[in-house]
C-alpha cells in the first residue's frame, strides 16, 4: 500500500516537473516572439497638391478729401457707384458686391491740430467688398484697375487686413486621396529600410496623420495654392 502511494508521489511530481519544464519553455518562446515584434521603424510620407483657388475676397478702399462735407460725401457715392458699375463691367453680379462703411476724418477735430491751416479740412475713406466663388474674374478686373484712375478714383494701398485674398476651400474632396499617397511613400521608405536591414516589414504598429497645409505656390500667383500634409507611421519588423 505503502509502495503503491509512494509510486503514485512519484508520478504527480514528475507530471509537475514536466509540465512546469513545457510552461517556461512556452513562455521562453512567448517572450522571444514579442521580443522580435518589439523591432519597429518609423517612417514618414509627403503627399503635395498644387490646387486652384476656388474663392476670391477682394477689399477695395479709397480715400477723398475736400472741405464741405457734404459735397464730399455726395462725391464719394458717386465713386462707388462708379466703382459697381466697373466691376459689374467685368462679370460680377449684385450678390458678390457689398458696400461697406464710410469714415470721415476732421482734421480741426484733433487735438494736435493747433489751428493749422489744412487744404482739405475731411477726409472721407469709402469701401467695398467682392467676395466670389469666381477668382478668374477677380484676377481680370483687378489687372485693369487703373482704369478707374481715369475717374480720379484713387485706391489706398493694401494693408495686412485688407488684402486680395484668394481661398481654397475644398480641402475634404481631396483629403483621402492625399492620406493615402502620404501614406504609400511612407511605405516605400520603410520596406527600402527593411530590405537594407535584411529585415521584412510587418504590420502597422502606429499611424499619425499630420496637419494639412494651404499655402501659395509662390508669391506671384496667389490663387494657385499648394495644399501639403505628411503622415508619420510606424511599422514592425523582423528577421
Amino acid at each position: 500500500m505503502q509502495k503503491n502511494s509512494r509510486i503514485n508521489s512519484l508520478i504527480v511530481g514528475a507530471s509537475l516537473i514536466i509540465g512546469l519544464i513545457g510552461l517556461g519553455l512556452s513562455i521562453k518562446s512567448g517572450l522571444l516572439t514579442f521580443k522580435s515584434m518589439e523591432r519597429s521603424v518609423v517612417v514618414k510620407g509627403l503627399a503635395e497638391l498644387e490646387v486652384n483657388a476656388d474663392t476670391a475676397i477682394w477689399p477695395i478702399k479709397f480715400s477723398d478729401a475736400g472741405n464741405d462735407l457734404t459735397q464730399l460725401m455726395e462725391k464719394v457715392q458717386t465713386k462707388n457707384q462708379s466703382i459697381i458699375a466697373f466691376l459689374k463691367l467685368h462679370g460680377f453680379d449684385d450678390n458678390e458686391i457689398t458696400i461697406g462703411t464710410q469714415s470721415v476724418h476732421d482734421k480741426l477735430a484733433t487735438e494736435y491740430s493747433n489751428n493749422q491751416k489744412f487744404k482739405y479740412r475731411y477726409t472721407v475713406e469709402s469701401s467695398l467688398s467682392v467676395y466670389t466663388h469666381s477668382p478668374d474674374k477677380v484676377l481680370n478686373a483687378s489687372s485693369k484697375i487703373s482704369d478707374l484712375a481715369k475717374q480720379n478714383i484713387v485706391m489706398l494701398r493694401q494693408e495686412y487686413n485688407n488684402k486680395l485674398q484668394f481661398l481654397f476651400t475644398k480641402l475634404n474632396d481631396i483629403k483621402p486621396k492625399m492620406v493615402q499617397t502620404a501614406t504609400q511613400n511612407a511605405r516605400e521608405v520603410a520596406l527600402k529600410f527593411a530590405k537594407d536591414s535584411d529585415s521584412k516589414l510587418g504590420k502597422i504598429k502606429s499611424a499619425r496623420q499630420g496637419q494639412f497645409s494651404i499655402l501659395d505656390r509662390d508669391s506671384n500667383t496667389p490663387n494657385i495654392k499648394k495644399v501639403r500634409v505628411v503622415s508619420t507611421i510606424e511599422y514592425y519588423l523582423s528577421d
